[in-house]
């Protein structure tokens, strides 16, 4: 694989040290930070420890809305070019073996069959962590206003009332480089040493689970047994219960055990031997890789202060059954992003920083329920006697046990409800309309206008998305003709204060009742700030709560700053 350059963009000198956002962090967080900030014309430096983030899979699912919001950069499309398994089928098989009987499946989980659905505008994809950075990386190096720095690495950082001071270590030749910005951003992962600076501590259960995954070559594991392609296959026995699937070409596999409390960690010779038992029959395979990582169950007392702000793994932290965490971290530097932008353009107020983690953190502790009662039911708690015996009585376990799995685990691989209908109910910077907001579901997702959730999806008559026709900023959506003719004082008062705002009037029918108003005033980020039949009386005045220029609530950005000097 191509190592990444070490600068982009127009800010090719290591001693051009003034920016309005320094990203802490390269991995997809950082990177969509970066997308996000730079598609909007707002300089950024990523600065990144290591020469790349790395080779281990990791995260491997990219949630319907994660690739909603690539759709919207223009890079959807560069993602699905990068499948290194196109068209390959998620499925998740539960088996005795990779090699034995089938217990239970799921086809089509996550949502990643390119048929067109109603719901939403782009399907999810399965595709290795490192795949999805390289594309965001290059990305993220033709806009012009980002720069890249691999190999550079925070120190410390200072701010003041009126921006962020960084010293940084060129990691190849030790030399030391002040940065300066309006605003600084850590999403450098579970270590953070962002949040260390701030003093902010993670709260909840550190490291309750130990878990080892293997890179393994198999060349021709695919055509030894019979349960058909799936992007996991869960092994359950009393001997070796596990989790395997296909992650690359060139019969790349992972494979992951969890480790019982009290035991040490499988080396690579008993990895082997495990995963042997696993396939059930003898097949050729060499180990590239071992990773060891763990558990957690953790969020940070607060996201920021002032001018310094976290985002992904460096303020929340779960259990990666369902494939949140990346998908969460990517959602994070969406709400930011756009959010800091409109602060550096003059047309956001304070009341849009203070907006970030109230309406961030309910989502979070949301999916970190999610994940840990999935983390509950894993393949040891699933075995049962018999479940590999022949005849009758294995017959019985067996159909015990795929029944179980088939009540158990299908809030981990339907998840429409968790991805698509979250909202944010108490945020500051959006209008409500005293209607009753729609019910929290796991596996089924309704589409509500209601101000705070997701603006529903609709396929045009043309065959674009509706999504393809929101601007960049605020999108005022007309659903009928007669609304949009007057739509003039919105309109008016966005010009007299700078908003970014376009008007939308599709001719399509179905609007009105999908969106339950006239008027839906769409956020940068496609969610329903506002909703009403008639425009408000005091238009201005509307705008400026979603901008973040009036409703403060005790704004974050007011609070005094904890980051170290």
């Amino acid at each position: 694989m191509a190592k990444p350059a070490s600068r982009a963009g127009t800010d090719e000198s290591r001693d051009a040290a003034a920016t309005d956002v320094i990203v802490v962090g390269a991995g997809p967080v950082g990177l969509s930070l970066a997308i996000e900030l730079g598609r909007r014309g707002v300089r950024c430096i990523v600065v990144e420890q290591n020469e790349r983030v790395g080779f281990q899979p990791r995260a491997k699912t990219l949630h319907v809305r994660t690739m909603e919001h690539f759709r919207r950069w223009g890079m959807a499309e560069a993602i699905r070019r990068a499948d290194p398994m196109p068209g390959y089928p998620t499925n998740i098989v539960f088996a005795t073996r990779l090699t034995g009987s089938q217990l239970a499946r799921f086809d089509n989980a996550f949502s990643a069959n390119r048929a067109r659905n109603e719901l939403y505008s782009e399907s999810a994809q399965w595709i290795p962590q490192y795949t999805t950075e390289a594309v965001l990386r290059d990305f993220a190096l033709g806009l012009p206003t980002v720069s890249l720095r691999f190999n550079c690495r925070l120190e410390s950082a200072a701010q003041t009332a009126s921006g962020v001071t960084a010293e940084v270590t060129d990691v190849a030749t030790g030399e030391r480089h002040t940065l300066s910005a309006k605003y600084l951003v850590g999403a450098d992962g579970a270590r953070s040493r962002v949040r260390e600076n701030l003093g902010i501590r993670m709260l909840g259960q550190h490291a309750y689970f130990k878990n080892v995954m293997a890179i393994i070559r198999a060349p021709g594991l695919a055509k030894m047994h019979d349960q058909g392609p799936a992007v996991q296959y869960w092994i359950i026995n009393a001997e070796v219960p596990s989790i395997m699937g296909v992650m690359d070409r060139d019969d790349m596999w992972f494979f992951g055990v969890l480790v019982p409390e009290g035991k040490a960690s499988p080396d690579a010779q008993e990895m082997a031997r495990l995963f042997r038992r696993a396939v059930g029959r003898d097949a050729d395979f060499e180990i590239v890789a071992i990773d060891n990582w763990l558990a957690h169950q953790l969020m940070a007392t607060h996201y920021g202060d002032g001018r310094v702000w976290l985002a992904g793994d460096a303020c929340h932290l779960h259990p990666p059954m369902g494939g949140y965490g990346m998908n969460m971290g990517i959602a994070d530097a969406v709400d930011l992003g756009w959010k800091l932008a409109a602060l550096l353009q003059g047309w956001g107020g304070p009341a849009l920083l203070d907006s970030y983690e109230r309406e961030r953190r309910p989502v979070h502790q949301r999916v970190i329920n999610e994940a840990v009662e999935n983390y509950a039911v894993m393949a040891d708690n699933l075995v049962r006697d018999g479940v590999e015996k022949p005849g009758p009585e294995g017959d019985a376990a067996r159909k015990t046990v795929g029944e179980r799995i088939l009540a158990s685990k299908v809030r981990e691989f339907r998840t429409l409800g968790v991805i698509l209908g979250y909202r944010y109910a108490e945020s500051p910077v959006i209008v409500p309309d005293g209607s009753a907001p729609p019910a929290e579901q796991v596996n089924v997702y309704e589409p509500s206008a209601h101000p705070g959730c997701v603006a529903p999806h609709l396929w045009c008559a043309d065959g674009s998305s509706l999504y393809d026709h929101f601007g960049d900023g605020f999108t005022l959506l007309a659903t009928d003709a007669a609304a949009a003719d007057n739509a003039g004082p919105m309109i008016e008062a966005a010009s007299r204060r700078g908003v970014p705002l376009a008007l939308l009037a599709p001719a399509e029918p179905r609007l009105a009742a999908l969106y339950g108003a006239r008027y839906a005033l769409i956020r940068p980020d496609q969610h329903v700030a506002w909703r009403g039949d008639r425009l408000p009386d005091d238009a201005a005045a509307v705008l400026d709560i979603v901008c973040g220029r009036s409703g403060l609530r005790e704004s974050a950005a007011a609070r005094p700053a904890r980051m170290a000097h």
